[in-house]
């Protein structure tokens, strides 16, 4: 049985209505305009108006296709006696925005809540994949609270090179490292410039945008198994069309996202994303996102769910397979089988009474990419919260694509005030950087970046490379790509931007790293930190006007999720008039 009230709600209960249906003279305009569109009455009077929101554009290769998959979330529509309106909205490429999409999260965020609640629409379907897109769409609609439906965007097909598969980003960067350490030329890298990603679609390692949709599909707005359908494949039309369908159900049921974005909802997809061995960054997004749903979530949560599930989810980074391989091998719903333990298998989904009706049946059809609870990956969930007095407020750190040796270390500290100063400076043998030392990045958090680019993966020296180091303690503000690896600390909060104890760490101070202990320390006496800090000076205003000076004045820190404190703090905003 489909969850919401049984039978569904009259034309004249419907939100559009206000806009369509009434006998003032501004419904007699809007009926007018619509006409002008070339619209029959009969085509969406008295019918459920739906929202395709839709992030395509010639610039972002994750979302190039969501132009033809909006028709078949339209035929859905229509075939469930809907009428589907599609809107185009901001497009965040990872891969050409700068200095980073997250700069403009909650610029998409701000777009989906007005964009839906200013116009005659019902419900919504939401469409997009790239990392910020999902939690960004999501966050806005929560804040509208309408039905809605998420679909992603799929991962693209696998890479080839030469007879080796290819993981987009991860091998990225693992190519670029043997190409500065002297054992590729540029005719090996042409030859992986053409071969690493190779269809529409976002990356198909367990980078951040599988890790956000898949987070999505356990928060259950997508139609089961939707986040791991490859882009290109048939399949992909169907979930659009099948995403379509149910859209139009919800709406006559008044199944509004608030009914599905619970605590509980969040718990399991913490869980989920812990589990798959999933990006650092699903913990800023998922914070921000709970907190759009009036959920406190906290980094306390994500390190306490992350002692109670182990790494199942064989996939790359930290992992050997790809996105199409957890497909074919049950997807997510196969996946969520292996966690009911942990799961809150009575809440909604858009598709199911339950989560427990959605999963019934679930199989897993291919023991190595998705291990049974008795051989995981690792013991616990892949990603660790940190805390210390270099980070007070917390970091995180993605132990499980980590060399184990530097799990527990000690060294001294290399201290690199800004992103630029360190591509200039990193590969100098006169700074005598050796495998033991800390790699410390500032100036590159909420504020600093300005919003939070995905350094943090530093570059490891290449005259070490060239000795066969491969990886490093690297420290930072700053976020990574899902794809990265390596001992890499992130989030550090309060960031060095705002004073922050990263701001005080000079080059020479010895730092230690224990994963176990969950732990950051660095070893300099308080009443040193204290003489630091009062000769620290605030960095300056970086924006003087515009979207930058907004972000720079309501931006929270990573621990809270970098949402803008107007947008996070709880109160209503009514429905507009539409007279």
């Amino acid at each position: 049985m489909s969850p919401g009230k049984s039978g569904g709600r009259r034309p004249e209960e419907l939100r559009s209505h206000q806009w369509y249906g009434t006998d003032g003279l501004r419904s007699f305009s809007h009926r007018a305009r619509t006409r002008q569109l070339g619209y029959l009455p009969e085509e969406h009077l008295g019918k459920p108006v739906v929202a395709i929101l839709n992030t395509w554009s010639d610039i972002n290769p994750c979302h190039v296709h969501l132009r033809d998959r909006a028709q078949a979330v339209k035929r859905g529509v229509w075939q469930a006696g809907g009428f589907p309106l599609e809107f185009p909205v901001s497009t965040l490429s990872e891969t050409f925005q700068k200095p980073t999409p997250m700069l403009y999260r909650n610029l998409l965020a701000m777009e989906t809540e007005e964009l839906l609640r200013s116009y005659p629409v019902d419900g919504a379907v939401l469409m997009g994949g790239c990392d910020k897109t999902t939690p960004a769409l999501l966050m806005g609609a929560a804040s509208v609270d309408l039905p809605t439906v998420f679909v992603p965007a799929g991962p693209m097909l696998p890479g080839h090179w030469r007879g080796e598969t290819l993981g987009s980003g991860t091998d990225m960067w693992k190519y670029w490292d043997e190409k500065r350490a002297g054992n590729l030329g540029d005719c090996e890298m042409a030859e992986l410039e053409s071969g690493l990603a190779r269809s529409p679609g976002h990356c198909m390692t367990m980078g951040t945008a599988s890790t956000l949709t898949a987070a999505a599909e356990t928060l259950g707005v997508t139609v089961p198994g939707a986040s791991s359908v490859p882009a290109v494949d048939s399949g992909h039309d169907r979930m659009a069309a099948a995403s379509g369908l149910r859209i139009v159900e919800l709406v006559r049921q008044d199944l509004r996202l608030s009914r599905i974005l619970t605590a509980e909802a969040y718990e399991d997809a913490v869980a989920a994303v812990l589990a798959l061995g999933g990006s650092t960054n699903a913990v800023i997004h998922l914070i921000a996102m709970a907190g759009r749903s009036g959920v406190k979530l906290t980094l306390d949560d994500f390190d306490r769910i992350a002692r109670t599930v182990p790494v199942l989810a064989n996939l790359r980074p930290g992992g050997a397979f790809l996105m199409e391989d957890f497909h074919f091998a049950g997807g997510m719903p196969g996946f969520l089988s292996r966690l009911t333990d942990v799961l809150h298998l009575d809440r909604p989904t858009v598709s199911h009474a339950t989560l427990r009706e959605q999963l019934d049946g679930a199989l897993v059809h291919d023991e190595e990419v998705i291990r049974d609870r008795s051989r995981p990956l690792a013991a616990e969930g892949g990603v660790a919260v940190l805390r210390g007095n270099l980070c007070p407020d917390g970091a995180v750190i993605k132990h499980i694509a980590a060399e184990p040796r530097l799990l527990e270390h000690t060294g001294p500290a290399i201290v690199f005030d800004d992103y630029r100063s360190m591509q200039r400076t990193i590969d100098d043998p006169a700074l005598g950087i050796t495998p033991e030392h800390v790699l410390v990045l500032r100036g590159a958090g909420p504020q600093g970046g300005p919003g939070m680019p995905e350094y943090g993966m530093l570059p490891i020296p290449r005259y070490l490379l060239e000795q066969g180091v491969r990886d490093m303690v690297r420290i930072s503000d700053a976020r990574m790509s899902g794809t990265s690896y390596g001992a890499c600390v992130l989030h550090v909060a309060p960031e060095s931007h705002v004073g922050g104890p990263l701001a005080l760490v000079r080059t020479g101070d010895t730092i230690t790293l224990d994963v176990a202990a969950r732990s950051l320390h660095l070893h300099v006496t308080d009443e040193e930190l204290d003489r630091r800090r009062a000769a620290w000076t605030p960095p300056p205003a970086r924006y003087e006007r515009g979207y930058g000076a907004l972000y720079m004045e309501q931006i929270s820190q990573a621990d809270t999720g970098c949402d803008f404190a107007f947008l996070a703090r709880p109160g209503t905003t009514p429905d507009p008039y539409a007279g």
